[in-house]
């Protein structure tokens, strides 16, 4: 017996069978809502009930299909290249070759120098931080050798910090 149905298949149903997969195994969730976006407009979804939907501009989702469509599911991929950085990669070799030539640094030895011979003043210490990090400088080390090691050291650290503190009697205070 053949049952003749009045549903004809949609014409995307492979790309909606696509999209489906990559919704459900895609983590970055920017490209999962333009997938999502492109297989609801695929399953016959009005545009605006798709804006409405996942609260995206109109705009966005003909940018979705469009790339969609061109480049397949590489077009969900974030286009951006990031934020251009302030040292070109020659400036940035000779600032890691100069770190690694010092023994000891500071931030602010690093910042005046950053400034003074290449004009570049970062808004975030974290940036100093990345440099220190890929000159192969932990920023949280406070000395090369680790004072305890040296008893010699330990010594002289404790004989300085009793020069500067030192007990006193307590006050009394009368009445108690």
């Amino acid at each position: 017996m053949i049952v003749s149905s009045s549903h004809t298949p949609s014409p995307h149903q492979a790309a909606i069978v696509e999209l489906q997969a990559f919704v459900r195994s895609e983590r970055d969730s920017r490209q999962v809502k333009k997938a999502l976006a492109v297989k609801l407009i695929y399953q016959d979804y009005s545009y605006n009930a798709v804006v409405e939907i996942l609260d995206v501009s109109l705009g966005s989702l003909s940018g979705w299909r469009r790339a969609y469509e061109i480049y397949g599911l590489a077009g969900f991929k974030p286009n951006h290249k990031g934020r251009q950085s302030y040292l070109n990669p020659d400036q940035r070799s000779a600032v890691l070759r100069w770190l690694q030539s010092k023994s000891i640094w500071t931030l602010d030895e690093l910042e005046y120098h950053l400034a003074e011979t290449y004009d570049v003043a970062y808004e975030s210490k974290q940036s100093y931080y990345d440099l220190f990090e890929a000159a192969g400088i932990s920023w949280k080390k406070t000395s090369k050798v680790n004072p305890k090691r040296d008893a010699e050291a330990v010594a002289a650290k404790k004989s300085r910090s009793s020069a500067s503190w030192r007990a006193i009697a307590p006050i009394s205070r009368q009445g108690e």
